[in-house]
């Protein structure tokens, strides 16, 4: 297992800088890897049940041969309907060995996350909200005892006659 302590910053990077933005990457890349040791070998909807934890939700929705990308969740009943939150789409870059927040839901139903900024302008900004975001919550759910446990996909063969 790879320990995201072990990765140093650029000289240079500052938080909230590029350079530490990949960083922060590399690090979502780690920790995912605690949940979900091999991106590449799962399909469809996996769900963690832990005690203590809501059951967090794992659903492929792309995958190329360099990326994969999933949308991980937890669901709540609301009176009206089942809302998702958070709900983060995650690409991860195999070749690259990075994970990156890529969209978080633009509706949340915790105040705390509910100043979540999605506004246009900033990117940058917003990338590193979003994924010490990530960050944070794939420590918590490591701590919280949360794996995905799947079987694997079958690899496809070419059979040469």
């Amino acid at each position: 297992m790879i320990a995201d302590s072990l990765l140093r910053l650029p000289r240079a990077a500052r938080p909230g800088s590029f350079a530490a933005l990949m960083s922060l990457y590399e690090s979502n890349y780690v920790r995912l890897g605690w949940l979900l040791p091999d991106p590449r070998r799962f399909s469809g909807h996996l769900i963690s049940r832990v005690p203590d934890d809501l059951p967090l939700h794992l659903q492929l929705l792309d995958r190329s041969r360099y990326t994969t990308t999933v949308r991980m969740t937890y669901f709540f009943e609301d009176d009206i309907e089942r809302v998702a939150d958070p709900d983060l789409k995650i690409r991860i870059y195999h070749d690259a060995l990075l994970a990156e927040a890529m969209e978080c839901t633009r509706r949340h139903r915790h105040d705390v996350l509910k100043n979540f900024d999605t506004r246009p302008g900033g990117e940058l900004s917003r990338r590193w909200a979003r994924n010490v975001m990530l960050n944070k919550w794939l420590e918590y759910c490591s701590e919280k005892g949360h794996r995905f446990v799947s079987s694997p996909v079958p690899e496809v063969r070419e059979v040469v006659t």
